[in-house]
């Protein structure tokens, strides 16, 4: 079932808080649905009234109508989608679909940094891990199978000395604000979110 949009969706994540204690450590373990309201959600930065449609470009070129992809962004180098050797690829850059994975972790850093940024929140370096399940019958033409992720687990190991109250009102807003993870969450997929809070 997917979730109205707008609200959170706390179901499938679990969080782990690791607080560091001399050498050894301790580790909470609860569910954000416990744990979190609306009334933690920061107050947009934009008039919520008013629809803002925002507008993104890419070009992309297929050489010779191999598996390789080369994608240009704005005024930056770009870079190549491929496929392994095994599968027709020459290897040169990630699958369509480890990008999407590449792409999560990328839009969960970008919206960490915009919500720390509000709420004056210090942080440290952040290391994510990310893997997916995949059907492959699905890309190889069986029908009724999705050819898309079956589940994705993210462990993110977020570095703060702040308090485990801010942190989960940060953890909040940033599942509420990434597009990546709502688009893929609204898909259906089974979505895993592990925060590993290490200290800075």
């Amino acid at each position: 079932m997917r979730r109205p949009r707008g609200h959170l969706w706390y179901e499938h994540v679990e969080t782990i808080l690791c607080h560091a204690l001399g050498q050894g450590g301790r580790c909470l373990n609860f569910r954000m649905d416990s744990m979190m309201s609306d009334s933690d959600l920061l107050e947009p930065s934009i008039d919520p009234k008013k629809k803002v449609i925002g507008y993104r470009n890419v070009v992309c070129e297929n050489p010779a109508g191999g598996a390789r992809t080369v994608v240009s962004v704005r005024d930056t180098p770009g870079f190549v989608i491929d496929e392994p050797t095994e599968r027709g690829g020459t290897n040169k850059g990630p699958t369509p679909v480890e990008s999407v994975m590449g792409g999560l972790c990328g839009c969960d850093a970008a919206i960490t940094h915009q919500v720390a940024h509000i709420m004056k929140f210090k942080y440290g370096d952040v290391s994510y891990s990310c893997d997916a399940e995949i059907d492959v019958r699905g890309a190889r033409g069986v029908k009724g199978v999705r050819p898309y992720f079956e589940k994705v687990t993210v462990k993110k190991i977020f570095r703060s000395n702040e308090s485990a109250e801010r942190i989960e009102k940060l953890k909040a807003n940033v599942e509420q604000r990434c597009p990546v993870s709502n688009l893929i969450r609204d898909a259906g997929v089974d979505l895993h979110i592990e925060w590993v809070i290490e200290p800075m």
